[in-house]
């Protein structure tokens, strides 16, 4: 009798585990690029204000609505030498459509990047040309240049930019929405 209430005990839970796993998942499925989930937004019903935080050291970004949190974001922040600086900003302009006036590229005339780390006045050949470079979805935080916006992140967990806070393409547009001039940036190791 004890291996009977055994057997169909253990082929109820192998049941229901097979029924409950071929649901799919509850919540939509999380963004991903290559193969490591970059950002993630939560349900946002509630009320109070929207806050950032940046951790230099994990690299990540929070969002929060009201101290709760909304939204995590996979950033890239400034290398050694071009450091993100640490302390607490407030989004003072909000761009859909900006470029760098401080970096870029130069191409030949055939469109090849001769130089992917220039800036405005650095030595070009007669036919060369300099491009500034894109900053989708620019939320400026300092006077002096520093901004989140949309940017490569070549590697999740490691700082990639001059100082600004690089973040995934497909987050920005549903940060830069939440957002609005005078909303707190904290930036922390």
């Amino acid at each position: 009798m004890k291996i009977f209430r055994y057997t169909i005990s253990t082929a109820f839970f192998c049941f229901a585990a097979a029924i409950f796993s071929s649901c799919g998942p509850i919540t939509p499925p999380m963004p991903q690029k290559a193969g490591r989930i970059m950002y993630q937004w939560y349900p946002d019903t509630g009320t109070g204000e929207v806050s950032v935080a940046i951790d230099l050291g994990e690299q990540v970004a929070t969002v929060s609505r009201g101290g709760r949190e909304i939204g995590w974001a996979f950033v890239a922040t400034g290398i050694e030498g071009r450091g993100t600086p640490s302390g607490t900003y407030r989004i003072t302009e909000k761009i859909v459509d900006k470029h760098s006036n401080r970096y870029g590229w130069i191409e030949n005339e055939f469109g090849e990047v001769v130089d992917n780390d220039a800036s405005p006045g650095d030595p070009m050949g007669p036919t060369d040309v300099y491009k500034p470079a894109p900053m989708p979805y620019w939320m400026r935080l300092t006077d002096y240049g520093i901004g989140m916006h949309v940017g490569k992140i070549p590697q999740p967990g490691a700082p990639a930019s001059h100082g600004c806070i690089r973040m995934p393409e497909e987050f920005v547009p549903t940060l830069f929405g939440k957002v609005k001039v005078g909303t707190p940036v904290t930036i922390t190791y």
